[in-house]
């Protein structure tokens, strides 16, 4: 671990965060409230023409005589219950038991702005899905929570104000530095840091890439991918956009002519001839979601163990659908057929970040120890000695 820069502010060192998961989450609560335009129509009706992606009419039609649903505060178990205009219907999400995910978060670098940590694979950042309990965010408010806990008053009031939320996310399967802040000023100067650099991003008339000169981030990363790189270094300069997909509620991000611009330059760092991987370092200054498993796997070379995506920056696998019948236990749809985007099983290491500090505009370089896979042979050896 590695990280430096004069912030004026007293810097904690390294440790670790974390509790262990409790074996069910607390559930979820969701409000709506009757439109004029809605009201008049059942609550089969409200459900599933509303929320079909949260499950089949079969499935709501289950929550709703199992009593997880409340109208104007009363238990309602008749799905052809009518809506009344500005009527309050709540759905209660039951408690479950999320798939297996890490929880201890290694510290690389803190001050009273922000804090650095070093992710796991395997551990989502924000809730979505089946994971709204076991996230890096999670981890971070239960933190800040004990820690107000054990301070004076006249203390907790400040830290009360901290958000510690992340300014940027990375996929699951992603291992490596997260920024986030702990206050609400840090929070709006360090996500303006990372929407600048996808913004700098533009088409020219002649449909090349430029790049805004001012920079105030930087993020480099490591992965390993399938074939031999030919070229040392190049951009990648192809535009990232949605398409429709099973079991992806907002749809897919792939590479697509008609998508936002987007830049990653990637540097070959070792070629493995026997088993046909290239080692590669990436620089991304756009921030596209599944940017770099998306541009590697555009130019012939997705990363190894990607269940997602492979040449061209497309899925592995499309049309496949869930039919009405097929729903899990609560209601909801089943885990689709298909791979997701959260998939994990790939190598990608968010290693190396330098940034202005969003307060006192000091260099801060904060570098998050490599897996041992994604090291050179060099740096292998030194390790090892």
């Amino acid at each position: 671990m590695t990280a430096s820069g004069g912030t004026g502010e007293t810097q904690t060192a390294p440790y670790v965060l974390g509790v262990p998961w409790p074996d069910l989450n607390e559930g979820l609560t969701y409000t709506d409230i009757v439109s004029s335009t809605t009201a008049g129509s059942t609550l089969i009706q409200f459900y599933s023409s509303n929320y079909s992606d949260s499950a089949p009419p079969q499935g709501w039609i289950q929550r709703i005589q199992n009593g997880q649903i409340m109208v104007d505060g009363q238990v309602t178990t008749s799905p052809d219950a009518t809506l009344r205009n500005a009527s309050t219907v709540v759905y209660h999400r039951l408690p479950w038991k999320e798939p297996y995910a890490p929880y201890l978060l290694e510290v690389l670098y803190e001050d009273h702005d922000m804090v650095a940590i070093n992710k796991p694979s395997g551990l989502q950042v924000l809730p979505g899905g089946l994971f709204q309990q076991r996230t890096v965010l999670t981890q971070l408010q239960w933190h800040s929570r004990n820690k107000t806990l054990s301070q004076d008053l006249s203390h907790k009031q400040t830290v009360q104000k901290q958000c510690h939320s992340p300014v940027h996310r990375l996929g699951r399967g992603t291992s490596g530095i997260l920024l986030c802040a702990k206050t609400k000023l840090a929070k709006s100067f360090l996500a303006g840091y990372f929407a600048h650099g996808t913004l700098t991003i533009k088409d020219s008339r002649e449909g090349k890439m430029e790049s805004g000169k001012t920079r105030r981030i930087c993020k480099v990363y490591r992965t390993l991918v399938t074939g031999l790189v030919d070229k040392d270094e190049m951009e990648v300069k192809q535009p990232i956009g949605l398409m429709p997909y099973p079991g992806v509620a907002k749809g897919l991000y792939v590479a697509s002519s008609s998508g936002k611009p987007a830049l990653s330059k990637v540097k070959v760092l070792e070629r493995d001839e026997t088993l046909n991987h290239t080692l590669v370092q990436v620089e991304i200054q756009s921030g596209r979601p599944h940017q770099i498993r998306i541009h590697l796997s555009f130019i012939g070379h997705p990363l190894l163990g990607d269940p997602l995506y492979v040449d061209g920056g497309q899925p592995k696998y499309f049309g496949i659908q869930q039919t009405d019948g097929d729903f899990a236990e609560d209601g909801g749809y089943q885990r689709p057929m298909q791979a997701v985007p959260g998939d994990c099983g790939y190598y990608l290491h968010a290693h190396r970040l330098v940034l202005c500090h969003p307060t006192t505009n000091q260099l801060v370089e904060i570098v998050a120890p490599l897996p041992h896979i994604l090291q050179t042979a060099e740096e292998k050896e030194k390790c090892s000695c």
